[in-house]
């Protein structure tokens, strides 16, 4: 089923046919069947669905770490799903901006040196750009902290600094408040809200509930790999 609510001329994201299968077990697992979907640049778009239905799936093959069986995978202009890891590295490096539920702040870096990774992997400085986003998410007065030092809420906003800091032209967020309580959780989204208008930046937001997704400017949900008209209840 195609979804086409964004409007070509600013379209960053492009998915057309998208089909993913994996084998479990010696058992075929068809994860995305012929997914389409168009995210504009500023836009905010939600997946939605129970676990197994394809949103992190998707997600992956937006950040050029999977390849689809068929289809094609554009962000702002480059074939990502055929592009070769010479491409795909600087691709990662400059282009995507990633939250995990997890976090993956690394435990040995402080706040500052963190949120700088995506500069200082790709040979770049911009202390004041680090310096800038750390106070726009509250944490100016914890960059010399250590992970161990923060708490969740602070972690999360600590690696949506890192996913930003390079202004990338995609944000992939993968259930970024799944380890927060629901004050964290909501100040997380209202950042990734604000930062998103600010930056100009596409944000792709996978998450199992709808009342996280209903701060987006689009709801698509997922079932089995298709996208439905119906809404999919959230599962936990």
């Amino acid at each position: 089923m195609s979804e086409r609510g964004a409007r070509e001329t600013d379209a960053v994201v492009v998915l057309e046919g998208v089909t993913r299968r994996y084998f479990r077990g010696g058992e075929e697992v068809l994860a995305l069947d012929a997914l389409s979907l168009t995210l504009s640049r500023g836009e905010m778009v939600a997946l939605v669905g129970p676990s197994g239905c394809g949103k992190s799936t998707t997600l992956g093959l937006v950040a050029g770490v999977d390849r689809p069986d068929a289809g094609t995978v554009r962000v702002e202009g480059l074939l990502v799903s055929s592009a070769g890891e010479e491409v795909l590295v600087p691709y990662r490096r400059r282009k995507v901006g990633i939250v995990f539920q997890s976090f993956h702040l690394l435990a040995h870096l402080t706040v500052e040196e963190n949120a700088s990774l995506p500069l200082l992997l790709d040979r770049r400085r911009d202390p004041e750009r680090v310096r800038t986003l750390l106070s726009r998410v509250g944490l100016d007065h914890r960059r010399h902290h250590y992970p161990s030092e923060l708490s969740g809420g602070e972690r999360q906003r600590t690696a949506l600094a890192r996913a930003i800091v390079h202004r990338p032209a995609v944000l992939l967020a993968d259930e970024p408040t799944g380890n927060l309580d629901s004050h964290a959780g909501a100040e997380v989204l209202s950042l990734i809200d604000e930062l998103r208008r600010e930056e100009g930046t596409a944000v792709l937001l996978a998450t199992h509930s709808r009342e996280i997704a209903a701060g987006a400017d689009r709801i698509l949900s997922l079932k089995d790999g298709r996208l439905v008209k119906a809404p999919v209840e959230a599962v936990r």
